[in-house]
């Protein structure tokens, strides 16, 4: 695969990523939510930290996260690079394009959100406000798609650790930058014979 259409997946999935970002920024306040289908909502939270929600205490710990991620970007896209200019798989290529585009979309929440928007508690954010909610490297990512398949099942009380507690299936609340990552990574493990062979 050449390097023109790599950049063209990377920039495809960042404009859908981004659009539909600031799209619920702007259009749902903090916790609101919209059900789609019974196990399909739409629910506008902010993810400070890493995956799930991990948080690096400290002062810095934000800026450290967010610099950390600008460093893992480049050693991505180099890895890139250099898989196209070696004329890889395309299993491979087409994993690190999505992986890159994720991570970048993610960057891009982390870098520049807290001075594009002003917060969302209780009303609709704004581009650019006067009262911009963080400061540079210092933004939320956001985070809308919501797949409650089993939701708040009660476990019988007889199954170990769990018994008689509500519980949820699947929890996990993502966006397509998030989505983009996770198929890459699928990508290389499902499909790690087919990524890591050399194409002719």
């Amino acid at each position: 695969m050449k390097l023109r259409n790599s950049a063209f997946i990377i920039f495809l999935i960042l404009v859908i990523d981004q659009y539909s970002k600031m799209f619920v920024k702007t259009n749902f306040v903090l916790g609101e939510q919209v059900e789609v289908f019974r196990w399909f909502k739409i629910l506008f939270i902010e993810n400070e930290g890493m995956a799930w929600g991990t948080v690096i205490p400290g002062e810095y710990g934000k800026l450290f996260l967010t610099v950390f991620r600008i460093f893992a970007v480049a050693a991505i896209g180099y890895w890139l690079w250099d898989a196209t200019r070696k004329n890889r798989s395309n299993y491979l290529i087409v994993a690190i394009c999505l992986i890159f585009a994720g991570a970048f979309g993610n960057i891009i929440d982390s870098v520049f959100y807290g001075v594009m928007f002003d917060d969302s508690h209780n009303h609709l954010a704004t581009f650019f406000s006067k009262t911009s909610y963080g400061t540079l490297f210092h933004g939320k990512v956001v985070d809308m798609f919501y797949f409650p398949f089993i939701e708040d099942y009660l476990m019988p009380s007889w199954v170990p650790f769990l018994g008689g507690k509500q519980i949820t299936f699947f929890n996990a609340i993502f966006n397509v930058a998030d989505f983009a990552i996770s198929t890459g990574v699928g990508i290389l493990i499902f499909f790690n014979k087919n990524a890591f062979a050399h194409s002719n």
